[in-house]
């Protein structure tokens, strides 16, 4: 996929130094989660037994987000299907020297799209860190609603949003 400024693609091994350090960061880990990758090894086990294998079994997953005139990795996003929810939901993460600079919009965007025309799927979740109003704000620019809370592993209470198409 492709937007005016990012390509998005699927995740290779060859990702893992770039994945190692998104991973990383400190407002991952407070929004999204610990997944203690520390190392190239485990970012290769991550990226093998995360987006890869969503890829062979669901059709999607995260993808590399990078931008289009440097082919510089800035990011990840893409469709997630869990198996604890009925539908699929939007994941994003980008570097923090990479925010508010419209690319989460434009990926997202991308994303959806995509979903919907090419996969058709009719309805997207997405979960968001409580507190994380970023996130929030984005959502309801696309059209997002509060659905509620959940919980995910490890044990992270977190709002819910829905979009139907």
């Amino acid at each position: 996929m492709e937007t005016d400024r990012l390509f998005l693609r699927r995740f290779t091994l060859d990702d893992a130094p770039f994945a190692l350090r998104l991973l990383n960061e400190p407002s991952f880990i407070q929004n999204i989660g610990d997944r203690g990758v520390r190392d190239l090894q485990q970012a290769e086990r991550y990226l093998a037994e995360g987006p890869l294998a969503s890829y062979a079994r669901h059709g999607h997953g995260l993808e590399m987000v990078a931008l289009k005139a440097t082919q510089q990795p800035i990011g990840m996003c893409g469709l997630l299907k869990r198996d604890a929810f009925p539908d699929a939901d939007v994941g994003y993460a980008f570097l923090p020297e990479f925010w508010s600079k419209g690319y989460a919009r434009e990926g997202v965007a991308a994303t959806l799209k995509h979903g919907r025309q090419e996969l058709g799927i009719a309805r997207v979740l997405a979960f968001v860190s409580l507190g994380n109003a970023s996130s929030i704000r984005l959502l309801e620019k696309f059209g997002f609603a509060p659905s509620g809370r959940t919980r995910l592993p490890p044990d992270d209470e977190v709002l819910v949003y829905q979009l139907s198409f």
